[in-house]
C-alpha cells in the first residue's frame, strides 16, 4: 500500500538576474544535505511540511492578501479552508528557516527588511529560536507586530511523490518576487549550500551532470526557462489551471523510470530517498 503523502510547500524565489548576458532573471536554488533522507545532494527550492500551527483557526489574523476563502478557492483539493490558508503561510515559514528570508509587512504595510546590524541579528536569533522549537512562528509575528505577506506567493504547481517511495509529499509550488534587502542564507544543516541561478545556467548545469534535480525541479526550471521576466512568471499564475502532478516510477532493469502523464520519461536521475 503507498505510503499517504504529507502536505508541503515550496517557495520559488525569483530576482533579477545579475548576469543578464546569461538571462534576465534568476531562481534560489538550495543543496540538500548528501545524507538527507529525501532527495540527498540535489538542488531544490525552499520549502517543507506544514505544521499544525500553520493552519491554526487564529493565523488568518496574521495573514495580508488571502483569506481562508480565497485561499480555498485556489487550493480547492484541500481538506480544509484553514490548511489551504496554511500552505501560504507553511511556504513563508519555511522560507524563513531555511533561507532566512522573511516575505512579511510591518504594521504600517511596509515590507520587512534587516536595516541595521541589531536588526538583522535580532531576526537571525529568531530564525536559530524557530529551527530549535523554542519559538513559535506566531510568537514572532506578535512580537515584531507583523502580517505574512501571502500577496506575495503566486500559486504556480501541485506535485505529488510517486507511490514507489516510502517517502511522500504533496507539494504546493508558489513563485514569488525575493524581498528587497534581505540576503539568503542556507542553515548548514539540512541545506549544505544555496545559489542564485537563472534558469538557463540551471538546465546547462543539469545537462552537465554539475546540478543534480528530481523531476520536479527539473521540469519547474524548464517551464521557468519559457518566461522573460518575474513579471511574466508571475502573471502566468492568474487563472491558471493547475493539477495535480503524479509521476510514475517504475523499476526497470537498467534503473528507476518516471514517466509523466503527458507521455514524458525520464531516466538515471538522482535517487529521491536514501
Amino acid at each position: 500500500m503507498a505510503v499517504k503523502p504529507k502536505e508541503a510547500s515550496t517557495v520559488i524565489l525569483l530576482r533579477k538576474s545579475s548576469k543578464p548576458d546569461k538571462g534576465n532573471f534568476e531562481v534560489l536554488m538550495v543543496l540538500r544535505h548528501p545524507k538527507s533522507r529525501f532527495v540527498p545532494g540535489s538542488y531544490v527550492f525552499p520549502g517543507g511540511c506544514l505544521d499544525e500551527q500553520d493552519y491554526a483557526p487564529e493565523m488568518e489574523g496574521f495573514c495580508t492578501g488571502m483569506t481562508l476563502t480565497t485561499a480555498q478557492a485556489l487550493l480547492h483539493d484541500m481538506s480544509s479552508p484553514g490548511k489551504a490558508l496554511g500552505a501560504w503561510i507553511a511556504g513563508i515559514r519555511e522560507t524563513f528557516e531555511e533561507v532566512g528570508v522573511l516575505m512579511a509587512y510591518r504594521s504600517d504595510k511596509t515590507s520587512v527588511f534587516f536595516d541595521t546590524e541589531g536588526l538583522s541579528q535580532k531576526f537571525c536569533s529568531y530564525r536559530q529560536g524557530l529551527q530549535e522549537g523554542k519559538l513559535s512562528f506566531t510568537s514572532i509575528l506578535r512580537n515584531e507586530g507583523l502580517t505574512l505577506a501571502c500577496d506575495r506567493l503566486h500559486y504556480f504547481s501541485h506535485w505529488i511523490t510517486p507511490e514507489l517511495l516510502p517517502l511522500r509529499y504533496d507539494v504546493r509550488f508558489f513563485v514569488a518576487k525575493a524581498p528587497e534587502n534581505q540576503t539568503a542564507m542556507h542553515d548548514g544543516v539540512e541545506l549544505t549550500t544555496h545559489i542564485w541561478i537563472t534558469p538557463q545556467q540551471a538546465l546547462a548545469g543539469f545537462n552537465r551532470k554539475t546540478l543534480n534535480m528530481v523531476v520536479p525541479t527539473l521540469v519547474t526550471i524548464e517551464d521557468l526557462s519559457k518566461y522573460s521576466t518575474i513579471d511574466e512568471v508571475i502573471a502566468s499564475t492568474k487563472n491558471k489551471d493547475i493539477r495535480p502532478i503524479l509521476t510514475v516510477m517504475v523499476e526497470e532493469a537498467e534503473g528507476v523510470a518516471e514517466f509523466m502523464s503527458d507521455g514524458r520519461v525520464f531516466k538515471h536521475m538522482p535517487p529521491s530517498v536514501l
